[in-house]
């Protein structure tokens, strides 16, 4: 008996319906402020894994942790703002 659910899904992985949507990219697109500045607050915390934190490093994750809540504030800022109908804020 051959199974044939790894061709299956060979054939399904590039489906239509598997690619993102258009307002799954705008939703990205959206939402890319905040995944770059939470990607730069991990690199700030990466680069202290190995040795103990000096004030330079202190005040690099603080302003990148800053950015990350601004870029997070402005999304649900947009976010609501377009929300709202008649366009009353």
């Amino acid at each position: 008996m051959n199974h044939i659910v790894t061709v299956q899904d060979a054939v399904t992985a590039f489906a239509d319906f598997m690619e993102p949507t258009d307002a799954e990219l705008d939703a990205i697109k959206r939402e890319m402020p905040v995944i770059l500045a939470d990607v730069d607050l991990l690199d700030a915390h990466i680069v202290t894994l190995d040795r103990t934190p000096t004030e330079l490093d202190a005040r690099r994750i603080r302003r990148a942790r800053r950015r990350a809540l601004a870029a997070r504030v402005a999304l649900v800022n947009r976010t609501t703002g377009a929300s709202l109908p008649g366009g009353a804020a």
